[in-house]
Parts: structure tokens; sequence; C-alpha cells
């Protein structure tokens, strides 16, 4: 009869493991959701793109060389043998343990996709993403997970903290910092240093945040998936959700009281911050050590945010970095000092500092940390760099401003029929395209430009970009232009509408969004008008617009009744 149980129990534990698997899966859905959300409407396909090819092409990879490298026949503790099973010996395979290792892998080359968001080549994406889940990731998790020499040594990492998490993060940081931040994040004064970082909201934050549930709830999986008791499965779960809530109380006080508001984006990061750094300790850890764990991955996730702007100025716009890289380096040092003897499944490890363990497991985790840090470090550096050197990492400056998805991907919008706003700073940082001001900007003037109380009334009509409305309004309240009328047009002249297929079907899109700004001016002078507009609408590039001037017979204000010069002075 306890073969029988046992049987059973191994059975059941083996459907769960699957079902596991399949939660990892849908965190992709998470992924690309909390992604999507974080950044700009423009870019919103080419995330998503992106979200579903670390999966596709993680796939083909690992099927050929990356399953066999991560649990493989161990060579000298350093890697899997390559071989064929899959393909050769298919019936005497472990499917499961190629599913499993295969969801687990495509996550780690996922992370990557938020801290490089907006400014990245499509196809230099999609072979970083083949190269680090084919060789980069399965050689070090071998060393973890697959029978390597850390294994060997005691070191310890349940679901991912360090072979996932810190390596995706440490990948988003090289990669995010090679690339360099996107136009406009970062203002420079005459010197060249930095003096003011920009924010640049994400489109759809209900978005992000059903992403982070997805995640969050995908992520029992994550980190259950390999239990093999009862006891050991819901003391998982327990800290699994313990740590993440912990984690975003902390942030949420925290944030209230630096910035008088609770920042709720910043809130979601800590929900998977904590997340994160409860994925190494898991299955060794209790309530108050994923407590405390908690407490320190929404601090930390605040900390890594505002250091990659402020200090290291690394533009990441998901906020990757602290989230998996800071907080996956937590979780793996945390072993060493939550780790309780106590909790079921701990037996197989050294207590940590906090329970009377000493520094032994403490000294293992910190060895794992560094040697992964660096193989990371290293291997990624190159593959970046070659990539860099060979077919470039980052788009135009063009390509950045109209967004991913029109020229990555041929798409006028993610979101049909909805204008997509620019920002106006990044505008500001774009590439000139030998092009004059002059011919940049045409104007229609008059012979004469009024320059006194008795000149005529004009009308200055402005046809520009969506983007550039904060940088023209701010330029005509500088000259004393208090009063415009501004509607959302569709126009082309020069700068076509492209063609765009959906499904393999052509759309045909002739018409491109833009704004049109109606000025009437006599007090001040046409021309100032005309030459501020021009300096505010500048960039190089075909599209900038044009400004129309036109004569006005009269003016008449609706509530005095007076007209002509005095019906467009607003004092009385």
């Amino acid at each position: 009869m306890e073969e029988v149980m046992s049987a059973m129990s191994s059975q059941l534990f083996g459907v769960w493991f699957l079902i596991g698997a399949a939660l990892v899966f849908w965190m992709q859905a998470g992924f690309a959701m909390v992604e999507t959300g974080f950044t700009r409407a423009k870019n919103a396909g080419n995330i998503i793109m992106k979200n579903l090819m670390d999966f596709c092409i993680g796939t083909v990879t690992f099927m050929i060389i990356g399953f066999s490298l991560l649990l493989g026949e161990d060579v000298a503790g350093l890697i899997g043998k390559p071989g064929f099973d899959l393909f050769g010996s298919y019936s005497n395979f472990d499917w499961s343990n190629f599913v499993f290792n295969l969801v687990f892998c495509a996550t780690t080359a996922t992370i990557v996709s938020g801290a490089m968001a907006e400014r990245t080549k499509f196809l230099s994406y999609c072979v970083y993403s083949a190269v680090i889940s084919g060789l980069i990731y399965p050689i070090e998790a071998h060393w973890i997970w697959g029978g390597g020499w850390l294994s060997q040594m005691g070191f310890h990492d349940f679901a991912g903290s360090c072979a996932i998490h810190m390596v995706g993060g440490i990948s988003a940081l090289i990669g995010a910092k090679m690339l360099g931040p996107r136009l406009g994040k970062f203002e420079k004064d005459s010197t060249g240093k930095i003096v003011k970082v920009n924010a640049f909201p994400g489109h759809n934050l209900p978005m992000g945040a059903l992403g982070c549930f997805i995640l969050w709830f995908g992520w029992y999986g994550f980190n259950g998936a390999a239990a093999t008791s009862l006891d050991q499965l819901a003391s998982i779960f327990l800290t699994t959700t313990v740590a993440p809530a912990i984690a975003t109380v902390t942030c949420m006080i925290f944030t209230w009281i630096k910035y008088k508001k609770p920042d709720v984006s910043m809130c979601l990061n800590a929900s998977l911050a904590g997340l994160v750094a409860i994925t190494a300790p898991c299955d060794v850890t209790d309530a108050s050590g994923a407590a405390i764990i908690g407490i320190v991955a929404g601090l930390l996730v605040v900390f890594g945010v505002w250091f990659l702007d402020n200090v290291l100025h690394i533009d990441d716009p998901v906020g990757a970095v602290a989230v998996h890289c800071l907080n996956g380096i937590w979780g793996t040092i945390a072993v060493g000092l939550f780790a309780n003897p106590n909790v079921p499944g701990a037996s197989e490890i050294g207590a940590g500092v906090f329970y009377g363990g000493g520094f032994t497991q403490l000294g293992l985790q910190l060895t794992g940390f560094v040697s992964v840090a660096l193989y990371t470090a290293v291997t990624m550096t190159i593959v970046f760099f070659i990539i860099k050197k060979t077919l470039g990492l980052r788009v135009t400056a063009e390509e950045e401003i109209l967004g991913l998805d029109k020229l990555e991907h041929g798409i006028q919008s993610s979101y049909a029929g909805i204008s997509v706003q620019y920002s106006s700073e990044e505008v500001a940082e774009a590439e000139e395209a030998g092009i004059s001001i002059d011919q940049a900007v045409p104007v229609v003037v008059p012979a004469t430009t009024p320059s006194s109380k008795d000149s005529s009334i004009h009308k200055v009509v402005i046809i520009t970009r969506q983007n550039k409305f904060n940088a023209l309004k701010f330029a005509m309240n500088s000259i004393g232009v208090t009063g415009m009328t501004v509607v959302n047009v569709m126009g082309c002249g020069m700068q076509k509408g492209a063609s765009e297929y959906y499904r393999g079907v052509p759309v045909d899109i002739q018409l491109l969004p833009k704004i049109k700004v109606e000025i009437v001016v006599a007090k001040i002078p046409v021309k100032e008008v005309v030459e501020a507009a021009k300096k505010a609408l500048y960039t190089g590039h075909i599209g900038d617009g044009k400004i129309f001037v036109y004569e006005i017979n009269d003016v008449i204000k609706i509530r005095t009744g007076e007209s002509g010069y005095d019906a467009l002075q607003d004092l009385n």
C-alpha cells in the first residue's frame, strides 16, 4: 500500500510540475503587459513582438543546443555534454524537464526587453535572444541545477533569483548602457553634464498593473513547481505571497513619505521585486524571513531606479534592472541569511546566519553570486559588442521619434484609429538631416509685418507634429502670446503615410496625425511669432510642418462688443 501511495504521490507532483511549467509560460503574457504598459504607445507592437519572439526563438535554440548544455552529462562541472536525444532518442527523452527548463530559459531572455525598450533594432534583439537562450543561460544554469560545480559545492537557488533574474538583470544593465538613453531622457548643460532627468510615463498603467498580477499568479508555478511534498509546496506558496506583499507596502510608505504621494508604478515594480527576491530562498525561509526579505526588496527597487537615473544615467524604461538585477542579488544572498532548518525542504542546505548556521552557507551564496555575475557580465558584454559592431543595436533617431511600430513593423499604431503622442524632449536631440530651417518649416508671410497698435491684424496658422505642442506653447508664451486655438487634424504633404499590413492584407494609410494651431496677433509683430515658432518646431526632418500667415479684416469680442486691436486685449 505504501508503494502505491508513493507512486500516486509521484504521479501527482509530476502533473503539478507540468502545470507549474504552464504557469511560468503564462508569465510571458505578464512581462508583455508590464513592458507595454510602462512604455509609450508608439512602441507597443514592438514590445509585444519581442516578448513573443523571446519564447519562440528561444525554443528553437534551446532545442538545438541549450537543453543539452544545461542538463546533459556533466563535463568537469562546467557544461552539460552536447547531444541530440530530443531528435534521436525521443521515446526515452525527459519531456517534462525540457518543457520546464524551456519556459525558465525564455523568462531570462524576456527580462532584457524592458530595459532596452523603445530604441533597439528588432533584428539585433532577435539575435541576442537566440544567443542567451542557446548558450549563455544554459551554461550558468548547469552550474546551479544541472550538476555543475556550484551545485556540487552546496550553492542554493531554488527557483532562480540568481540563475534567471540576476542574469537577466545584468544583461539588461549592460544592454541599456551600451544602447544609450532614449532621446530626451537626460538634459545636459553647455559642458555636457547631465542636469535633469525627464520622466517618460507609460501610456497604459492599467495594462501594466494587469501584467503585474499575471506575473504574481504565474510565480506560484515559478517557485512552487519543483516542490516534492504538500508541506513544502504550501510553505513556498506562503513565502511567495508574503514577500511581495510586504515589499509593496514598504514601497508605498516610503514613496508616500518621500514624494508626498504613493507612487503607483513604483509599487507595481515593488511587487515584482519582492517576488524576485523570494525566488531563491522560497523553500528554505519562513514567514519572518520572507517579511524581512520583502522589506529590503521594497526599498531596494526604489533606490535602484533612482541610482540608474541620477548616478549611472542609464535609461531603463520599465525598471528591469532595479527589479531583477538588484533583487536577484539580494535573493541569492538572503538564502545564506534566512535559511531555516525547520522549514520543509530546508534540511538539504545549511542554516542561515540568523538561524544559527554561521557563515558557511552565506559564503557559498556569495561565491555563486560573484561567479555567475562575472560570467554573465563578460559574455553579455562580448555579445552586445559584436552585435553593435555588426548589425548595430540602436534604431535611427527618426525611427525612435516616429516609433518602432511604424518603421520596424509597418503599423501606424498598435491602437488603430488613435493618434500617438510623442514627447517634446525626444525631438530636441534628434539628428539633423542636412535640411535648412527654412526648408524644414516653410512659411508664407505677408509683404509687411505689423509692429504697432495701428498695424493690421494677422492670423498665424501652424500645422506641425503633435509632439511639438508643448515646445510651441512655451515659445509663444515667452513672447507674450497667450491665446491660441488647437485642434487635432489629419493630413499629408511630402511626408506621406505608409501602407500597412494586417494579417497579410494591405491597409491603405495616407494621412498622418498633426495639430493645427491658430494664433491671432495685433500687438506682437508677426515676424516675431513666426521666428519663435520656427525655432521651436525645427528638427531637420520631413514633417516639421508649415506656417501660414493671413490678414484679418476684423475681430469682435462678444462680451464687450470691442473690435479690432482692442478686441484682442484681455485685460478688461
